[in-house]
């Protein structure tokens, strides 16, 4: 990945800002980062990057996306319990971000980025996990044109069925985790 962010860096949102600061679902947002338990050995993995001070974390988010209220807790959480300097650039501020990073052509959201300190980007997560994004990833395939007649209908049940993917519970938690650890450990 050759997009070079450093001029972001320390211009984001604090988690603790973000989730303060929250104008929509910030109580479902709460309770996803109140709920979040740690997967067996995950923790460890995590803990054992606090020596390192050569990773940064960038979320692209906004608080009226339902993907960003599910997701990012457990990313705040795996950050902070590995004690990677975290920031969030709010999408509609940082389109020129945003654009380096889409999915499928389109603006999703939450996009982690993690980057070295001079501001390289080295590993990118998101907008959801890949189980998930699957079913996305099958719609737009299967239905390229936006315009067609039956499209609202369609992603509607799309988006119904990645609800569904995501359980009603926090198991998908655990998959967010498994994603950043092959991440990180490649870094």
């Amino acid at each position: 990945m050759s997009v070079n962010l450093k001029a972001k860096i320390k211009t984001g949102k604090s988690p603790q800002q973000f989730m303060e600061e929250m104008s929509k679902n910030k109580e479902t947002f709460h309770d996803w980062y109140t709920r979040f338990t740690w997967p067996a050995g995950e923790q460890n993995f995590f803990q054992s990057l606090q020596q390192r001070d050569d990773i940064h974390c960038m979320i692209l988010a906004a608080d009226w996306c339902g993907d960003v209220v599910r997701n990012v807790p457990v990313i705040f959480r795996a950050m902070n319990e590995a004690k990677i300097p975290t920031e969030i650039l709010i999408m509609e501020e940082n389109l020129d971000v945003m654009d380096h990073f889409l999915t499928m052509g389109g603006r999703a959201i939450p996009i982690v980025l993690f980057t070295d300190a001079d501001g390289n980007v080295l590993g990118k997560w998101g907008p959801r996990p890949a189980n998930v994004q699957a079913i996305m990833t099958a719609f737009k395939q299967e239905n390229p044109d936006r315009n067609a007649p039956d499209y609202d209908e369609k992603i509607k049940d799309t988006r119904a069925k990645m609800l569904q993917e995501y359980g009603e519970g926090t198991g998908y938690h655990a998959i967010i985790i498994k994603e950043l650890h092959e991440i990180l450990s490649s870094l």
